[in-house]
């Protein structure tokens, strides 16, 4: 008890201070009125009175004016045995001196507690909103001495490691760390100096169940001038997740570049607002040029086959971004070589950029293979429909064999007759092989008939190109071969004045268009009609039946000889 009352009567410092200052100041008044030197203007007392007014408040102050003057006052009396008005004065004066100057004094003092506690304020939020975003921070935070001694953690730290909240304090923090990656844990945190304040890397850290987990772990040296009890700023971001997606992303490229690689396929990208072409190395390899990181687009025109530039160098439309771009381009080797390319992709805006992206693939090989194959399938077919020709054609002459007859017996007769059709059939046969696709057309067999009288004009042949198939091109060229020997020996081919007039046209039928054939002779002697049905009359099918065809009709004139006949589409198209 007796202690404590001590202690509160013990006068403050800036109070014992102030204390001495006023005695002192008194003393010095009274030594200096005995020596009989005083100042008439009581300046003696300016500066304590100013330092009382900076150490107390303004009452303080202004107390201490007081008695100083009022001791000015005594000590001048005494000297001079009364005061006079002047020191009245000075003593008015120097109250209001100390009054004034206490009280700027006060207020200099409150503005300045005032600003002070608004300086201590913003701290206090800013340490709040520090110590709320600590504690509620998503991340791990923590603190830690220098030595990596844990001091506070928060929620999230302590969840990411499964331990419960304040556990974590006073642990070493490479104790955490996996053994894998302590040693390099170690040499960053002793390596951390003024030069280099903090260290970031990928590590491993050990949960309390023993699990592993990926983090990234920051450590921040806070004060590099002086070294408080938390020096280390500690940062804890878990990234297992992220670090399994980036593996399975690399993963995936590898397999990406194994599958391009094993297809020899190449990646490229073109910007149309840069003009620049970019690819893998494979793409280059594709068009034949070195490996570039970028080339500029007009570069590759010197490559690019004329015709196909326009397909790589026009940029996308504007509407169609996203839409999906199929291209094949040729390109010439610097070898000469021509080389088809398929461009494969898209068309994107990506930032605002015009480009195109996609993958490139050699279809040279391909294109080769397509046409041995169709070659092949075509040099089959054809050899099929000799085969199928070849057939045909015995059957054709033992028919011939069977239809002529031997005029009056007469065998001689009967072979110029059989050896004639039979060189007919042989000249059908050989344009058939002679055309490509084994399907000549109407004209060529109508031609090859009268080809020795066209050079004479004793011909006229029109009408459309339509082809006709094999099998029913033998039995129509055996109709012009009749039509053709009898008017060489009956008609007018065999008169010097003679034309034969033949025509095709594309007409109307019963059952769709049909093909009408004409064979009109002209300026002829009169042809006696057909009393006798031949070979030939079978093949021109004189009773309306031909050997191919129908509705034939052969009318003998006066001036010659005039014969029809109507095709339909089926009977001469395979």
């Amino acid at each position: 008890m007796d202690e404590g009352c001590r202690r509160r009567s013990i006068l403050p410092r800036t109070h014992l201070a102030s204390l001495t200052v006023l005695i002192a100041t008194l003393l010095f008044e009274v030594r200096v009125s005995l020596t009989g030197a005083a100042d008439p203007g009581f300046l003696e007392f300016i500066p304590a009175i100013v330092v009382i007014a900076f150490l107390e408040n303004r009452w303080s102050g202004v107390a201490a004016t007081l008695v100083m003057a009022a001791a000015g006052l005594g000590a001048r009396g005494v000297m001079n045995g009364h005061a006079v008005a002047d020191d009245w004065v000075r003593a008015v004066l120097l109250l209001l001196s100390g009054g004034m100057i206490s009280f700027l004094f006060d207020r200099s003092r409150r503005s300045l507690r005032a600003a002070l506690d608004v300086k201590l304020a913003a701290v206090e939020a800013a340490e709040s909103r520090y110590r709320r975003a600590f504690e509620r921070a998503d991340m791990g935070f923590a603190t830690a001495n220098d030595t990596g001694e844990l001091l506070q953690s928060n929620r999230s730290l302590c969840a990411m490691l499964g331990y419960p909240e304040g556990e974590l304090a006073g642990r070493q923090i490479d104790a955490l760390v996996h053994q894998d990656d302590r040693d390099l844990f170690t040499k960053s945190l002793a390596g951390l100096s003024v030069e280099t304040p903090s260290f970031s890397s990928e590590m491993r850290m050990i949960r309390k169940d023993g699990s592993t987990l990926w983090t990234r772990l920051l450590l921040s040296w806070s004060a590099p001038d002086a070294v408080p009890l938390d020096s280390l700023f500690v940062v804890v971001d878990d990234i297992t997740t992220r670090r399994s997606a980036r593996e399975a992303l690399v993963a995936q490229k590898e397999w990406l570049d194994l599958a391009l690689s094993a297809g020899r396929l190449g990646t490229w990208r073109i910007d149309y607002d840069d003009q620049v072409v970019s690819g893998s190395s494979q793409f280059w390899e594709i068009l034949g040029l070195p490996p570039a990181a970028l080339r500029p687009l007009d570069a590759l025109s010197d490559i690019v086959h004329q015709a196909d530039w326009g397909k790589l160098a026009s940029p996308p439309r504007k509407r169609h971004f996203a839409a999906s771009y199929d291209v094949e381009i040729r390109i010439k080797r610097p070898g000469g070589q021509i080389r088809w390319i398929a461009l494969r992709g898209r068309e994107e805006s990506h930032g605002g950029r015009n480009q195109r992206i996609g993958i490139a693939a050699d279809l040279t090989a391909r294109r080769q293979t397509t046409l041995l194959r169709a070659a092949a399938r075509k040099q089959e077919r054809l050899m099929l429909e000799q085969r199928h020709r070849f057939s045909n054609l015995f059957a054709v002459i033992i028919a011939i064999v069977k239809m002529i007859k031997a005029p009056d017996g007469n065998v001689a007769e009967f072979k110029n007759m059989l050896v004639e059709r039979i060189r007919a059939l042989e000249s059908t046969h050989r344009l058939l092989t002679d055309s490509a696709d084994a399907s000549p057309t109407i004209r060529e067999l109508v031609l090859q008939e009268l080809r020795p009288f066209s050079q004479a004009g004793k011909t006229s042949v029109t009408g459309p190109e339509i082809k006709i198939s094999s099998g029913a091109a033998e039995s129509f060229a055996m109709i012009v071969h009749e039509l053709a020997t009898n008017s060489i020996k009956h008609g007018v081919l065999g008169h010097a004045q003679g034309k034969v007039k033949v025509r095709w046209t594309i007409v109307s039928g019963g059952t769709g268009d049909e093909i009408e054939f004409d064979w009109i002779e002209t300026g002829g002697r009169p042809t006696a009609p057909i009393k006798r049905q031949g070979f030939g009359s079978m093949v021109l099918g004189t009773d309306g039946t031909p050997i191919v065809g129908h509705s034939s009709k052969l009318e003998m004139g006066e001036d010659g000889l005039r014969y029809s006949l109507r095709l339909s589409p089926n009977e001469i198209q395979d």
